[in-house]
């Protein structure tokens, strides 16, 4: 099965990844560095994420896999730096570009 999945920091900042192999254990690589920026010390001590996996096909071609993956970045805006921690693609600022969470926008499938 391959999966499209939302990670969930403490400071409520998100990570969208795509995972190939369905692997439990597989959080991607969102980059440790600029996540590191956002806690202290002390935070980092006792740190709970969670994972949701947010679609899943056991048919998908790896292409198709990785379109789904940047509408959910899209969607959820996880590449705005004040919502999430994907870099890629470049986020927009343009508010007419933007649209997350929007009535009007549906939630991709």
């Amino acid at each position: 099965m391959k999966v499209v999945y939302k990670v969930t920091y403490p400071n409520g900042k998100i990570y969208i990844g795509k995972d190939l192999t369905d692997s439990i254990n597989y959080f991607r690589s969102a980059n440790s560095k600029l996540i590191e920026k956002d806690f202290t010390r002390e935070e980092r001590r006792d740190f709970t994420i969670r994972k949701e996996i947010l679609w899943e096909s056991g048919i998908a071609t790896d292409k198709e896999v990785s379109q789904k993956e940047v509408e959910y970045i899209r969607y959820y805006e996880s590449n705005n730096p004040e919502i999430g921690y994907n870099q890629w693609p470049k986020f927009n600022s343009a508010p007419h570009l933007r649209g997350h969470n929007s009535a009007s926008k549906p939630i991709p499938k």
